[in-house]
């Protein structure tokens, strides 16, 4: 441990994973000893979807009621600004991959703090790490690690398998009627071999069509999983989930992303769309989505 002052811990919530949150939590508290103070500049959605995450490490949100352009990182400015003129601290670790911080971080160093910075591999600019005395980038993934599921009750696992009827036994037939009986079956067990060789085929096509899937819609799904499932999804929903992710800009448009693959995304109502479906889900043997045959059928 390195520091013996108050230490505070800053995240900009718009452009880090929980993972980095967590892992850049951890690698201070290694490096300082405690982490005195610790907010996270977000939306009242992410508060929401994360307080458990939140609650567990101790971290204050800091809600902001409006959605701006760069809102979340003008409150953490100016809530860095007011804490370090209030009580001078020794060390200020600010977790975000934006290079707009540049300002705040050398007006916090000229108040006689030192400024860290952690950031996520693969979205951090190489200028962001000029103005801090110390960055580091840590990798980080879309989600977290999925919970096991429970087991099943012991009641459930301890009750004894019920007992299969009993069959009366197949009457014995002239051999007349077992040559009949045997010819009736034949076209059934010859047609058994074709099911299953069809069956193949079919998850040998649903596995090209999903390797031949555009690297960009296969991003846009991870990002959007409410799209994965075929349900119709709000675009502003969409595009709040594709903007945290740096799969859409803040001026661009969500409709027009989707529109460049009209045979995998549904806008609705067509005059002026809110709500956009993912087609890929229901696949017919031909290949193309049953949704857009039925609406042709229409």
């Amino acid at each position: 441990m390195t520091s013996r002052g108050r230490i505070l811990f800053l995240i900009d919530a718009d452009n880090v994973s929980l993972e980095v949150i967590e892992k850049a939590l951890l690698a201070k508290q290694k490096q300082h000893g405690a982490i005195h103070l610790r907010r996270c500049y977000c939306s009242a959605d992410f508060a929401l979807k994360n307080l458990e995450f939140l609650r567990e490490h101790s971290i204050r949100a800091m809600v902001n009621a409006t959605a701006g352009k760069n809102c979340t990182d003008i409150a953490l400015a100016v809530d860095a600004v007011q804490l370090c003129s209030d009580d001078c601290p020794e060390v200020v670790v600010i977790v975000a991959s934006d290079s707009d911080f540049a300002p705040l971080v050398i007006h916090l160093r000229e108040q006689g703090c030192r400024v860290e910075g952690v950031g996520q591999e693969g979205k951090t600019g190489a200028e962001s790490h000029r103005a801090y005395d110390d960055f580091v980038d840590l990798p980080g993934g879309r989600a977290r690690a999925a919970r096991v599921p429970r087991a099943a009750p012991a009641d459930a696992r301890e009750a004894p398998a019920a007992r299969a009827p009993r069959q009366a036994p197949t009457p014995r037939l002239p051999p007349a009627s077992r040559e009949a009986s045997a010819s009736r079956q034949a076209p059934a067990l010859r047609q058994a071999p074709a099911s299953r060789e069809a069956s193949a085929s079919r998850e040998a096509s649903a596995s090209r069509r999903a390797a031949a899937l555009p690297s960009d819609v296969s991003h846009w799904l991870e990002a959007v999983p409410a799209l994965a499932s075929g349900g119709a999804v709000e675009l502003r929903e969409a595009a709040e989930a594709l903007r945290k992710e740096k799969l859409l800009s803040r001026s661009a448009a969500s409709t027009r992303l989707f529109g460049k693959y009209p045979e995998l995304f549904e806008l609705l109502p067509a005059g002026q769309p809110n709500t956009v479906r993912y087609l890929g889900v229901a696949q017919s043997d031909s290949g193309r989505p049953a949704a857009s045959r039925g609406r042709r059928r229409k």
